[in-house]
């Protein structure tokens, strides 16, 4: 695989309908806002649909979600254990995760773990290159929630219980925008490749293939544009920050609550020396 020469930098324009995005468990699973109110789906979200679709594409995953587990093994310490058996410092550790598993040498990990006879652990941590933000809603969203009841009762009882009983919440419309990095320094410590920020840059442009699930209604959620900053240097010719705010999206005159994509204007404010690729969701 051939060495990443070139600090990526990258942002992802999300449209959400009727769905919710990433619910709150410590607010009643309601789509996450913040104190603005514009919605917000955390970078860990991100990660894992990242993984999923990684996964998808036949690539060895170490965090792979329970239902999604394809090696057999339950808990992260086991798929590391079994995994990883012999080794002579922390730093061949690390490499022999970074060769197995794609996540780890893409987002980095932490493995702390006790061994088998729980006298001698293993605790390593490894940085990874590809950094993600948590994704936020161009304008503030109105979130709508649905009474729900089931036909049976989940327990035995006489009348309908209160299990039955239950709540939907949903963002209505949103454009939301995902920014992340992929850092130089960090990707040689890692081994990640160029053939790993192609395969990364796809699992973006098809984040939401196979995330169906009740909150989220297949369509609902879609990659409508992937913008990719390829620098043409180690440590990137303008600053993460300034290359993300060079996309500028705002309401169009005489819009006050945005429904549709087309009541955006989405413009690339120009960067002397360095244009994005622009490739259009599925």
């Amino acid at each position: 695989m051939s060495e990443l020469k070139n600090k990526i930098d990258f942002v992802v324009l999300v449209k959400v309908a009727n769905a919710n995005p990433n619910g709150d468990p410590l607010n009643g699973n309601r789509p996450r806002t913040t104190y603005t109110g514009h919605g917000e789906i955390s970078d860990v979200c991100i990660k894992r649909k990242i993984r999923n679709r990684l996964q998808d594409m036949g690539e060895k995953v170490f965090v792979q979600s329970a239902e999604r587990s394809d090696d057999g093994y339950s808990s992260l310490s086991e798929r590391a254990s079994g995994n990883i058996a012999n080794y002579v410092s922390t730093d061949d550790y690390a490499k022999q995760a970074c060769e197995k598993w794609i996540d780890v040498r893409t987002f980095g990990q932490v493995f702390a773990f006790k061994s088998k006879d729980k006298k001698e652990g293993v605790s390593v941590g490894v940085r990874g290159p590809v950094s993600i933000h948590q994704a936020v809603s161009c304008s503030p969203v109105d979130i709508n929630s649905m009474q729900i009841t089931k036909s049976v009762n989940g327990e035995p009882s006489e009348g309908r219980s209160s299990d039955t009983m239950g709540t939907k919440h949903f963002v209505e419309f949103g454009l939301y925008k995902i920014k992340g990095s992929i850092n130089v320094q960090l990707a040689e410590k890692t081994g990640f490749s160029e053939e790993d920020g192609e395969k990364v840059k796809e699992a973006l442009r098809t984040l939401f293939i196979n995330d169906a699930s009740a909150a989220r209604p297949d369509g609902s959620m879609e990659v409508v544009t992937l913008y990719w900053w390829k620098h043409n240097n180690r440590i990137g010719q303008y600053s993460a920050a300034k290359v993300h705010d060079s996309l500028k999206i705002r309401l169009k005159d005489g819009v006050l609550i945005p429904a549709a994509i087309d009541d955006y204007e989405v413009t690339l404010e120009d960067l002397p020396g360095l244009v994005p690729e622009i490739i259009p969701g599925i």
